[in-house]
């Protein structure tokens, strides 16, 4: 596996070592000890997966206290533009976001560490989703900042995504009071 540090501190983008053949391919798509060796030292705790047709946006979402998650996505099967914003207080990319298509073809996975909001867009047809999580779901910890919001400037490259009804009315960047602090790490 190689572990692209990103320009936004803390966040990685993973390339697995894919070994195909006539069979069809085989990689590892998660290790503990290669996770620490680049300094990923979270322990999932719960994996979750979705299916959502072309046009579905699910984000941007966080939990705060403590029920904040890490989270490891990658697309099982289709494609998504994967979105990760920086929401930790302190931060020099504050606010500031990094996006990537994850899809089958690539294999790319994104570990995004506690203190972002995360959202994706499906691309394709019976896109199927997978997040391991650093924490469990948490309902009343569960909060939401607006897809499309200007002061973001993501370009998700569409007007007019399928939401649910929660996403609809996220709150805004500019009004948005971030629990997460930024800690340089020693």
């Amino acid at each position: 596996m190689k572990f692209e540090m990103l320009e936004i501190p803390d966040l990685a983008l993973i390339h697995p070592r894919v070994f195909e053949d006539e069979r069809g391919y085989f990689f590892e798509s998660f290790n503990k000890n290669t996770f620490i060796e680049a300094g990923i030292t979270e322990e999932f705790v719960q994996d979750n997966q979705s299916l959502s047709q072309p046009g579905v946006l699910r984000g941007l979402h966080f939990q705060i206290g403590a029920f904040a998650q890490s989270k490891l996505v990658r697309v099982i099967k289709g494609a998504v533009l994967d979105v990760a914003v920086d929401i930790r207080k302190g931060s020099p990319t504050y606010g500031k976001h990094f996006s990537v298509e994850l899809n089958e073809a690539n294999k790319l996975m994104l570990y995004i560490p506690v203190g972002f909001a995360h959202g994706f867009l499906t691309l394709e047809d019976n896109t199927i989703f997978s997040y391991k999580c650093g924490n469990v779901y948490n309902k009343n910890s569960e909060r939401g900042i607006m897809w499309n919001d200007s002061e973001l400037n993501i370009n998700w490259n569409i007007e007019s995504p399928i939401l649910s009804e929660k996403d609809k009315f996220n709150e805004n960047f500019s009004s948005f009071n971030s629990p997460f602090e930024f800690f340089t790490k020693q």
